[in-house]
């Protein structure tokens, strides 16, 4: 029988399940990011669109309202005209006549005669330009009509890619969730292989002074929101918060709970001080936080959540170091 030895030469790393598992998500990932992107130039293109029509639909109500206003005017116009024609038909050309001969001197006939013909004249071109006005306003109304209509279309069109862009965002993101969930499950089966973790382990008194001076700043990110592989300044993972804070008072950190647990002295729970690193998980660390009195920690709980304060007294409590 033959022996295969698989040998990982220096610089060289094997694939393994969790590798592959997080070439996947950081492929998904970059999907996301680019989908994001797209959801926002789309927002933009819809919200440019519906001004458009917004500004083209303002026009075409002020045309209807002063083509209203026109119809109105002109109805009294003709009313008024109307008017004028019934009374002389009811009294005939004489009425004119009488109005005219009644004049007592020539001075009086001809200012009479010129106000006669003056109604009229001025009754006639108020009539017609309000026609032609009329007329240059249903065409205009009619032009723009036919761009409220092109801008409405415009309008949906944006809104249907924004809506699809929308939903491919959500189910990438919906992927990349359950990705960063197999992620953890096999980092977790992995560390299971080889580490082992007893809280229970007397340290003795630590020699290092705690970093009190760290739980300001981590105070000062409570509310910021969990995004996995994320380490700051205003998103984070869990080793990633913790990665960050340290790194303001000139700390460097891996961007690792398990590798962190090794980045400095290792404290028992009895001797736990504000500013010490507190880790948790059953049989492997998976979580790391910021321990700052009265029993709790500051942390980057998981997708989903933000950074909180949450009890230290876990059933999972693994350990602590003070870097």
């Amino acid at each position: 029988m033959s022996v295969v030895l698989l040998v990982a030469l220096p610089g060289i790393a094997l694939a393994t399940p969790t590798t592959d598992k997080k070439a996947e998500a950081a492929k998904v990932k970059a999907q996301v990011e680019e989908l994001d992107a797209k959801v926002e130039v789309a927002s933009d293109d819809y919200n440019e669109a519906n001004a458009a029509y917004q500004a083209v639909t303002k026009k075409v109500k002020e045309a209807e309202d002063k083509l209203a206003a026109l119809t109105a005017r002109q109805a009294e116009l003709q009313a008024h005209l109307d008017t004028r024609v019934e009374g002389m038909y009811r009294t005939g050309p004489l009425g004119a006549l009488e109005l005219l001969f009644g004049a007592t001197t020539f001075e009086e006939f001809a200012s009479t005669w010129d106000l006669l013909k003056q109604m009229n004249e001025n009754d006639a071109e108020a009539v017609a330009e309000l026609k032609r006005t009329r007329a240059e306003i249903s065409a205009t109304q009619a032009e723009l009509e036919t761009q409220q209509a092109e801008a409405k279309k415009q309008r949906d069109i944006m809104a249907d890619r924004k809506s699809t862009i929308e939903k491919q965002f959500a189910e990438r993101k919906r992927v990349l969730a359950g990705l960063e969930s197999e992620v953890r499950a096999l980092q977790a089966a992995e560390e299971a292989a080889r580490v082992r973790v007893n809280p229970r382990v007397d340290y003795g008194s630590p020699t290092n002074a705690p970093r009190s001076e760290v739980v300001a700043i981590a105070k000062s990110k409570l509310g910021a929101p969990y995004a996995w592989g994320a380490a700051g300044p205003n998103t984070f993972d869990c080793s990633g918060f913790t990665m960050w804070v340290y790194a303001r008072v000139g700390v460097s950190l891996p961007h690792s709970s398990r590798s962190q647990i090794n980045s400095g002295q290792r404290v028992s729970r009895a001797n736990l001080a504000p500013g010490d690193l507190v880790f948790f998980g059953t049989s492997v660390i998976h979580h790391v936080g910021i321990y700052v009195g009265g029993g709790l920690y500051i942390h980057a709980p998981h997708t989903g959540d933000v950074v909180k304060l949450s009890s230290v007294n876990r059933s999972d409590y693994a350990g602590a170091c003070r870097p």
